[in-house]
């Protein structure tokens, strides 16, 4: 096959400094594979020189290779700035779901009692995000008002992909929307769900009110679930699921665009977080969930040997923080940065040398 084109869009701080040790781990000297790395500047700085037109650029290049690595990025909160990148890139590419998916982190006491992956399926884009929102005054008080929409297309996509990533990982699709408060609104998610559970019998279905998905998922918290959710309520329990397991800096986030047979067709990765200047020029941030993006998009290369790499990866950093070698926060020794990526690139090597020499990996 072609040698695979990643669109590495850099960024700010520690958005950068944690890129930098992702693609240290997808150096071809330690998986074993060429890949090509495309460059774009996303830092502040440059998004400001080029008024976005960088963004868009990137945005482009994205939608030739498929494939996208984003490091975090500063949102200027000036009204007339350039703002967030995010959602140039979102528009540009059709990006219509994200997935993040909460996992127990080995060693590291979850504040609640969870055990199996919960990954929630959200839209990217629409619902309480642009909604055009103005003020009147009304006899002696001020009344604020809000417009929101979403559309069909982009509900069966949630509802498509929630059911496919649930049947790839043996998981219940679990949640929803509060379709009896909204059923015009909301509901429009619920029939998709309910249609697309008509197409996939085999996957257990569960639906529920987002109210009572919240409450539920402290006592479900056994039982691996893919949660499809609103693009505000998805963004709310994101945060919420990946804190459940001890921290959000363990776990990756994926941006889809899909074609028209619900399939990805572009996919950007990148971490939950943002760019913590607080840390920043420290060497003391955690890696791990830029180094799980940058392994997620393996995943998606139509090759076994990347899906292998991919694998490796995802195993070897999980077994880096079995290990002991844990940044500050996930209550370890203290390991820097540096360190933590190290640990990882050698259990790749030793992990894909053994597999290879029993015939099971490049």
């Amino acid at each position: 096959m072609a040698k695979p084109r990643i669109v590495v869009m850099e960024g700010d701080q520690t958005g950068q400094e944690l890129l930098e040790q992702a693609l240290r781990v997808l150096d071809p000297s330690v998986i074993g594979l060429d890949m090509e790395f495309e460059r774009y500047d996303l830092s502040l700085d440059k998004r400001r020189e080029t008024k976005n037109e960088i963004v868009h650029e990137a945005a482009a290049a994205m939608r030739q290779t498929g494939l996208g690595l984003k490091a975090a990025t500063i949102t200027p909160e000036t009204k007339g700035d350039v703002g967030s990148p995010n959602a140039i890139l979102r528009k540009e590419i059709n990006g219509t779901v994200i997935v993040r998916t909460g996992r127990r982190i080995p060693s590291v006491a979850p504040p609640v009692g969870v055990y199996s992956p919960i990954s929630v399926v959200r839209m990217a884009v629409d619902d309480a995000y642009g909604a055009k929102e103005w003020r009147e005054s009304k006899e002696e008080d001020e009344v604020a008002y809000r417009t929101e929409k979403i559309s069909r297309h982009v509900c069966h996509g949630v509802a498509e992909y929630a059911f496919l990533h649930a049947k790839r990982l043996h998981s219940k699709v679990f949640g929803g929307p509060k379709f009896t408060v909204s059923p015009i609104y909301e509901g429009m998610l619920k029939e998709e769900l309910d249609a697309a559970a008509a197409r996939y019998p085999d996957v257990p279905y569960e639906p529920q009110l987002i109210d009572a998905t919240y409450a539920l998922l402290l006592v479900k918290a056994g039982e691996p679930l893919v949660i499809p959710a609103l693009n505000r309520d998805g963004d709310c329990l994101s945060d919420l699921v990946l804190q459940m397991f001890g921290s959000i800096a363990g776990a990756e986030s994926i941006l889809l665009s899909l074609d028209e047979n619900w399939r990805p067709k572009v996919v950007m990765a990148e971490a939950p977080h943002g760019t913590a200047p607080s840390l920043f020029g420290k060497n003391v941030a955690n890696p791990m969930a830029m180094i799980l993006a940058g392994a997620s998009l393996l995943a998606y290369i139509n090759d076994k040997n990347y899906q292998s790499a991919s694998r490796a990866i995802y195993e070897s950093t999980l077994e880096t923080v079995m290990g002991g070698c844990r940044t500050s926060d996930l209550g370890g020794g203290g390991a820097t940065t540096s360190e933590f990526t190290d640990e990882v690139i050698r259990r790749v090597r030793t992990k894909l040398e053994v597999w290879s020499t029993l015939g099971e990996s490049v």
